[in-house]
């Protein structure tokens, strides 16, 4: 991997991560097409560069994080379904991810699913600095869909708030909070597992510190403009795009390319 590859992926992570279009898809199609998908440094790199993006929720919701002691019991109650299902699943989590199909048909799914949601969530919605204990739960319930690869967190995350009365803004902000515990388990997971086997060299640290710091960045800018934009427009340029990329990743699929996700 060189600098070029870890600037596109870390561009990809921090823009995906946090929109309700699945990371995992993206970072499918664009390492393959660099032709870096089955490099075992490209598995962890991706992993790693996460953090980047954590921090960047971090840093622009840094307020929120100094709220109540509630506030964190709400984080903790609302990713303990996730953290749970997922330790008792990991086998066949990791199974699925093993599957770029599988990736594929959930991004069409869940692409067609936000093509529908504004119809659905018409309804007036209301404005939530902090769910209450029981929605912070049911938000919890919906990321645990999340678990199939392509579903996307944030976006069952974000259905989720809307499902208990958000409006768009806050569903979308609680999605983003919630990534924090969420996501530092994730990557700290993936972490431990990848370094166990081989820790990176020198140069490739270099190349981890530039990724993280690209991934922030852009993060920052996805967050800002995502929230902005659902809060105009809703979901369904999402849901059309979701649909666009599943689809170019089953056509490649029948076009005998093979595709590894890393």
């Amino acid at each position: 991997m060189n600098y070029w590859h870890a600037l596109l992926l870390a561009i990809v992570e921090g823009l995906t991560e946090f929109l309700p279009v699945s990371s995992t898809g993206h970072m499918v199609i664009v390492a393959n097409l660099l032709g870096i998908g089955q490099l075992p440094f490209t598995e962890t790199y991706i992993t790693s560069i996460q953090l980047g993006a954590i921090l960047s929720v971090v840093a622009l919701y840094w307020r929120r994080f100094l709220q109540s002691v509630d506030f964190y019991v709400k984080l903790i109650v609302a990713f303990l379904p996730f953290g749970v299902l997922g330790f008792l699943l990991k086998d066949v989590i990791e199974e699925l991810l093993k599957s770029v199909t599988v990736v594929a048909i959930s991004l069409v799914v869940g692409g067609i699913i936000l093509l529908f949601v504004d119809r659905w969530f018409s309804s007036p919605r209301k404005e939530v600095t902090t769910p209450s204990t029981m929605q912070a739960l049911k938000i919890g319930l919906f990321q645990c869909i999340a678990l199939i690869p392509g579903v996307s967190r944030s976006a069952a995350t974000i259905i989720g708030g809307l499902a208990q009365g958000f409006d768009r803004r806050s569903a979308a902000d609680f999605s983003f909070l919630l990534a924090v515990p969420t996501m530092f388990v994730i990557t700290a997971y993936q972490l431990y597992k990848t370094y166990k086997v081989s820790a990176p060299g020198a140069d490739d640290m270099k190349l981890l510190l530039f990724g993280n710091v690209i991934a922030f960045a852009v993060g920052l800018l996805a967050v800002k403009s995502f929230v902005n934009f659902v809060s105009r427009f809703g979901f369904r340029a999402f849901g059309l795009y979701r649909i666009i990329v599943g689809v170019i990743i089953l056509v490649m699929i029948g076009l005998g390319i093979d595709l590894k996700l890393i």
